[in-house]
């Protein structure tokens, strides 16, 4: 397994129902009415003892029929619809948490910074706080690729505005794209790395165009292609993933 500096894997025994809690699926009284009910299975064979205790590494088991991993933190990958916000308390479009498992939200999984309600694309989730802080702190400078739809049409004056810096109105400095590309008469795909709020848009609409669309397409070195994610599916991310965020 690789050595990531915000992830170890857990070395410990834990009992069945705090292994059910720590997995999101309810509380601890509840995990064990699942138990005692015969729910749960570990190598085929039905355990109803909640104090039966086990290896958390590598451990398997069934619930309702239904094989899980056990998981000492969550990372998740989503191709991000529209109209969908990220946030619990959504103010006018449902929350992204509605499109992800329940367990999710048992287990306080958070976005990893956010996308605005009418962006799609890569979004990442979990419950490591390290991880969290790592992939979204100004100082790490974690490089996003966008691809813009634009109202009028992309020049080369454009892409080189983005480039050499454009002027917001509540920044004390011009925000530049670390790269900028044209890749269609109204796309082009622009690279960032501060995460400043509705960036890309702002920063096409300082420099002359609109933002008709926007997509992220990638986040470090993990791209939403090679996950191939259809819009509203997830998947949990291995460790050659997040060593490409770490990367």
């Amino acid at each position: 397994m690789a050595a990531l500096f915000w992830y170890s894997a857990a070395m410990t025994k834990l009992s069945l129902d705090r292994i059910l809690q720590s997995q999101g699926f309810g509380s601890r009284k509840w995990c064990r009415q699942l138990i005692a009910d015969g729910e749960v299975a570990i190598d085929g064979i039905v355990i109803t003892d909640f104090r039966a205790s086990f290896a958390t590494e590598g451990l398997r088991f069934t619930l309702f029929e239904e094989e899980w991993d056990y998981r000492a933190h969550l990372y998740v990958a989503l191709n991000k619809p529209s109209a969908i916000e990220c946030s619990r308390k959504p103010s006018h479009h449902p929350s992204v948490f509605t499109i992800l498992p329940e367990q999710f939200t048992w287990r306080d999984v958070q976005p990893v910074g956010r996308l605005d309600h009418d962006t799609t694309g890569l979004l990442l989730l979990s419950d490591d706080g390290a991880f969290i802080h790592a992939q979204s702190s100004p100082k790490r400078h974690v490089p996003k690729l966008y691809l813009a739809t634009t109202d009028e049409a992309v020049d080369e004056k454009l892409v080189q505005a983005l480039i050499a810096g454009v002027q917001l109105h509540d920044e004390p400095s011009p925000l530049a794209a670390l790269s900028c590309k044209q890749t269609g008469e109204h796309q082009l795909e622009i690279i960032l790395e501060q995460g400043k709020y509705h960036q890309v848009k702002r920063m096409l609409a300082a420099a002359g165009n609109h933002c008709a669309a926007l997509q992220r397409i990638a986040i470090g070195g993990l791209t939403l292609a090679a996950l191939e994610l259809e819009i509203g599916e997830w998947c949990f991310l291995n460790d050659e993933q997040l060593e490409l965020l770490r990367n």
